[in-house]
């Protein structure tokens, strides 16, 4: 029923929305550019400009990534990048960004595994982190799938096989290659990197990078993390779960809705969403583009959502967020028990961020103490003065200051 009725408002809204932006692009005509006619079309062109981008999509939005300025201060130059699906399966697929450059020679730059969260959007979410680590890597992403466009026949997808996906795709890249995860897959990442320790894995990366993840949830914990504990599992699976309508491939799969992930994110810090659309507002009504459409490129990627397996998202709050499994070494993942101590061929760097309101400081640098099977000249942490969840992996901060440490350690075990 909480599908069905949120689908029936969106399409309820969708014909209102679409006469809204039609309406808007007429107002900006330029037969409307005179001052008399001004003082009535910009408030309205701005407010329909408004209430048109008021509205949630469920198809990944493209990541934009046409080229990319390599070389040295000074020396830049442009380079085109593609897209290409290296490895499709069911619920994900493994995507690379080829640079032209490195097209027909081979890469000789580290490659990268951009682990991307299942978390209620879609990887594009990542799309500064790929575009600011293409300039010295050859750079690969987990592109995961909407689950309400994945028919019941492809089965069920749970944390065991999201971290089962992961290490597909690190064997893929081959060995030598590099990890790095973001936020909610560093716990997954982590087991699969230890998991293939303990196989003697062929393709065990060189190196792991951590970033603002929920290794250890007992440590400082933020609201999300004293709401997932709050409820027994039970309520989650009563309250948050819904099936697909039949319209959709998936019809009838059981999902935890991209739409209420992103009201419980937006929940979080109601008054900064709503000061953005007023001042979306207001800088469209003063002419001001750039920071109009900064906000409208950014709320067109957050409203991106995208419906997570029911399966994987009880899973990951139940073992991640209420009994810890892998920070209590309890974790098992298809029958065997993943030990992080088995890994020692790969270095470790971890990244906090000093403002992080969903992955407080302390949480990510416990994979440390986890990993003691790593030589401590193989380890690093980095704590990032200033900056809250979405600064440690997007951002002024994470190009200037958080990206160089990243590219030092991952070219220095390359």
């Amino acid at each position: 029923m909480m599908y069905s009725a949120y689908q029936a408002q969106t399409d309820c809204l969708a014909p209102f929305q679409t006469a809204a932006r039609a309406a808007t692009s007429w107002l900006n005509q330029p037969h409307f550019q005179n001052p008399w006619s001004e003082m009535l079309t910009k408030p309205l062109a701005a407010s329909l400009n408004v209430f048109a981008r008021l509205r949630l999509t469920h198809h990944r939005p493209p990541f934009n990534i046409a080229k990319v300025m390599v070389g040295a201060p000074g020396h830049e130059q442009s380079v085109a990048v593609t897209e290409e699906v290296v490895l499709k399966r069911p619920f994900g697929s493994l995507l690379h960004f080829r640079r032209a450059d490195l097209a027909d020679k081979g890469s000789e730059l580290p490659r990268v595994l951009v682990v991307a969260p299942l978390s209620g959007h879609f990887a594009t979410l990542l799309g500064d982190t790929v575009r600011t680590l293409l300039a010295d890597h050859d750079v690969f992403i987990t592109d995961w799938h909407n689950a309400r466009h994945v028919p019941l026949s492809e089965g069920a997808f749970g944390l065991d096989d999201y971290v089962e996906q992961v290490i597909e795709f690190i064997a893929t890249l081959g060995p030598g290659a590099h990890v790095l995860a973001v936020c909610q897959p560093c716990v997954p990442a982590l087991a699969a990197v230890a998991l293939m320790a303990q196989r003697e894995h062929i393709a065990q990366p060189r190196s792991l990078t951590l970033m603002a993840g929920p290794v250890d949830c007992r440590v400082n914990p933020t609201g999300v993390n004293e709401l997932a504990i709050s409820k027994p599992i039970e309520w989650f699976e009563e309250n948050l779960i819904a099936r697909v309508p039949p319209r959709y491939p998936g019809a009838m799969r059981r999902v935890y809705p991209g739409f209420v992930q992103l009201t419980a994110f937006m929940s979080m810090n109601p008054d900064r969403h709503r000061q953005a659309f007023v001042d979306l507002y207001k800088n469209l009504l003063s002419g001001d583009l750039p920071r109009a459409t900064h906000t409208q490129t950014f709320y067109e990627e957050y409203f991106a959502v995208n419906d997570l397996p029911a399966e994987f998202y009880l899973e990951t709050v139940a073992r991640v967020f209420q009994t810890y499994d892998l920070a209590k070494g309890e974790m098992v993942v298809k029958g065997q028990k993943v030990e992080p101590a088995a890994i020692r061929r790969t270095a470790l760097f971890t990244v906090e961020g000093e403002r992080d309101d969903i992955c407080a400081i302390g949480q990510t640098v416990a994979a440390h103490d986890l990993c003691t099977g790593i030589k401590p000249y193989m380890k690093q942490h980095h704590v990032q003065l200033g900056v809250g969840h979405y600064g440690v992996f997007s951002g002024r901060r994470w190009q200037q200051q958080i990206y160089p440490r990243v590219r030092e350690m991952i070219h220095s075990m390359n």
